[in-house]
């Protein structure tokens, strides 16, 4: 599972067999989240995160998207 990046104790990854639509696996101390990043941010899931965690995670994600996309498409491919 490719890590992207960690910042401020959130790790924000992705599974080596993913799927549509291009999205991130966040995790830190206290639960994971899955976040939609294309077409449009979204958060999918969150198991424990807390609501000002998750909001630090989601201003990151929203300032990472052309990097987290251009990941997603370098390792998975168009």
């Amino acid at each position: 599972m490719p890590t992207l990046f960690e910042l401020f104790g959130i790790r924000f990854y992705f599974y080596s067999e993913e799927h549509l639509p291009i999205h991130v696996h966040i995790v830190n101390g206290d639960g994971k989240a899955k976040v939609n990043v294309y077409p449009e941010i979204e958060l999918v899931s969150n198991n424990g995160i807390k609501p000002k965690d998750l909001k630090k995670a989601l201003v990151i994600i929203e300032t990472y998207q052309d990097d987290i996309i251009g990941a997603w498409k370098k390792y998975h491919g168009e």
